[in-house]
């Protein structure tokens, strides 16, 4: 019984240090959603920007909204995921602050990088959706409008759907562009190796293409935008992983002998 009565304090400090890395990571969610409600126009102009340069400013861009709340669910997705995005540092920091003491210095030396360059390989996969994907799917879907026996069709999407779709080519792009991370990550716990990765190059090919298919809206261009990117992380992945499986084994070798 001692021994359990002396297991149960760690456990509880655990328990509450985890209840106040949530506290601040909430708070600062909370802060930046308000900011970011208060610039909702700034963000809602600049999401539905690739579909008013595809229309034209001739054209008249036309958003339309068929239920009285849709609009307003909107900007509180808007909101709420542009918020994500800008207090990401400071939730990747408590996360950081709460596993970090229970880390050897050599595991913390090589977990960090993979923690930073996460928002990084996830924004530049957001970039390329929004200024490549996004634009091409609007492009190949106004594409469709034309006159069929004396009827012409036009496009008008309703607000809802534009930002999900747009949200969801985003969001799309930048979990994908994570590949290397977690590439290194399955690497560095041995489950998989880097001899391994190398043999199943011509898998991992078709395997991107058939992921940009299901993740990419229908249109060749969003496809091969998405794909030939994850092609290129992927190898990006063998080159890391042979200069940190060269650094181990130059640690090693330099380790002094026990006898």
């Amino acid at each position: 019984m001692k021994e359990i009565d002396d297991s149960k304090a760690p456990l509880l400090d655990h328990l509450i240090e985890l209840r106040r890395r949530l506290f601040y990571c909430i708070i600062a969610l909370v802060i930046t959603f308000a900011l970011c409600w208060w610039q909702t126009p700034a963000l809602f102009a600049f999401l539905v920007h690739p579909y008013a340069a595809a229309v034209g400013s001739g054209a008249g861009a036309q958003l339309i909204y068929t239920k009285l709340y849709e609009a307003f669910f909107v900007q509180i997705k808007i909101a709420f995921q542009a918020a994500f995005f800008i207090s990401f540092p400071v939730i990747a920091n408590q996360i950081w602050a709460f596993i970090a003491p229970g880390l050897y210095r050599k595991e913390k030396r090589a977990f960090l990088p993979f923690l930073i360059a996460t928002p990084f390989l996830f924004g530049l996969g957001g970039a390329l959706a929004y200024f490549v994907a996004v634009p091409n799917f609007i492009r190949f879907g106004l594409g469709g409008q034309k006159v069929a026996e004396g009827v012409h069709l036009n496009a008008f999407p309703s607000i809802g759907d534009y930002f999900s779709l747009v949200t969801n080519i985003i969001w799309a792009f930048g979990v994908a562009f994570l590949l290397p991370v977690l590439l290194m990550l399955l690497e560095r716990a041995g489950i998989v190796t880097r001899d391994q990765l190398k043999g199943a190059r011509r898998y991992a090919i078709v395997g991107a293409f058939a992921l940009a298919a299901v993740l990419t809206p229908p249109d060749v261009m969003s496809q091969i935008s998405l794909a030939i990117p994850l092609c290129i992380l992927y190898e990006s992945a063998l080159v890391a992983m042979w200069f940190t499986q060269r650094s181990r084994n130059k640690a090693a070798r330099q380790m002094p002998v026990v006898q």
